[in-house]
């Protein structure tokens, strides 16, 4: 069985599906969140809607977050609930609770409901949501009713890709799954050997012009053609040197974005690196540990590390433009780009928004009191943001 580090506040390690081991050191020895220091907001952030969906992500481990379709906002928690927002004004088009109610599940305690990880994601009429067990269901995005359901071999905590008729599920063991989109049959899987321990989350595929890209858990980034799942090109940004389990952890779990021409990808206790997406040869790398992820916009990358830190770096050479110190230990969310802002929540539920052009902070909000784990979702001039209990607000920054 595989093992995964979840990272959280109390970094405690975990077997994936059933049983907690103990925290990684003594609580002790976890820096405390970096207080945050006053500042003088640049830009007037409105807060156009809130909402609560769920119970969200709980204690699963699980980064849940909003997905968008068009004008539809869809979100989903560990409760098994599921709802399509209106993406403008936040109200329900419709809630669905998937499973069955009458029974005894250690996880919640209440109920037989499935316990959603991965996603939502939606593309046409098509909501595809996974869970904890491994299940996989594809739901009616007019009203939420079931079209199909399928199963992976293990949990699925990273958010499904919809593209091409095809819908690719990553699931926790290292196998890529390729599905109809019209009855969940499997077309093809790609199986990745992966370490024994491992950080608690999985990289979501990315799926650009038919081919699926994908970090793993042993440090590699790999390129799959969408159609048949044959293996295009393989690149490691993480070694994976050290005496210990711990020590090689080398985890590529974090956001995977693209601009048309590269592809942005960092691995914990790796490299941030910007890769040929015909090839997979490294067009540059640089040293830095992150579990998140990347944002790009325009000319400027921006990646969240290991500690907190917020760095922006040129697209194109990799040449740091600036770094940003006063959010250390705040368990960072992966960014966004939200126009001329940086977004990033935190883990006592702040939402901070700091300058494109010079890190510098622009503005502050705090969603809730509880840690925003998922990445904030721009989407047009809003951001949507989700906490661990469900709540979900939009917001706009006046550019």
């Amino acid at each position: 069985m595989k093992r995964t580090l979840l990272l959280a506040a109390a970094i405690a390690l975990a077997l994936s599906g059933c049983t907690w081991l103990k925290s990684l050191g003594k609580k002790d020895n976890v820096q405390p969140p970096t207080e945050l220091v006053e500042f003088a907001p640049t830009t007037q952030v409105d807060r156009v809607w809130s909402e609560s969906v769920g119970s969200g992500a709980g204690a699963s481990g699980a980064r849940l977050a909003p997905g968008v379709d068009g004008d539809r906002l869809y979100a989903a928690g560990i409760d098994g609930s599921i709802e399509a927002l209106d993406a403008a004004t936040g109200r329900t088009l419709w809630h669905a609770r998937l499973g069955d109610r009458h029974g005894w599940r250690v996880w919640s305690r209440r109920d037989n409901s499935l316990r959603w990880a991965g996603g939502p994601s939606a593309a046409g009429d098509l909501v595809v949501v996974g869970g904890l067990d491994g299940q996989v269901y594809a739901l009616s995005a007019a009203d939420g009713t079931e079209r199909w359901k399928a199963q992976m071999s293990s949990e699925v905590i990273a958010a499904p890709a919809i593209a091409d008729g095809i819908v690719v599920v990553r699931s926790n063991d290292g196998r890529l799954a390729g599905l109809d989109a019209t009855d969940g049959s499997r077309k093809w899987i790609f199986d990745q050997s992966v370490p024994a321990l491992s950080l608690r989350s999985n990289s979501a595929p990315l799926v650009t012009s038919g081919v699926v890209y994908d970090g793993y858990d042993n440090g590699r980034v790999v390129a799959v053609r969408l159609d048949d799942g044959n293996e295009l090109w393989s690149q490691t940004l993480s070694g994976g040197e050290g005496r210990t389990e711990v020590e090689r952890l080398s985890d590529v779990d974090g956001n995977i974005v693209s601009d048309g021409h590269a592809l942005y990808a960092a691995g914990y206790r790796g490299q941030l690196a910007a890769i040929a997406l015909d090839s997979g040869r490294p067009v540059w790398q640089r040293d830095l540990s992150s579990y998140t992820g990347a944002a790009v916009s325009g000319n400027t990358l921006v990646a969240v590390d290991a500690d907190g830190n917020v760095w922006a770096f040129d697209r194109e050479t990799g040449v740091n433009l600036w770094k940003q110190d006063q959010l250390k230990y705040r368990w960072l969310t992966a960014p966004a780009i939200q126009g001329k802002y940086v977004v990033v929540g935190d883990v006592e539920g702040y939402v901070h928004w700091l300058s494109l052009d010079e890190g510098k902070f622009a503005a502050r909000e705090r969603l809730s009191r509880k840690p925003i784990e998922g990445a904030p979702l721009v989407v047009g001039d809003l951001v949507y943001v989700e906490d661990v209990k469900g709540h979900i607000a939009a917001y706009r920054a006046r550019q």
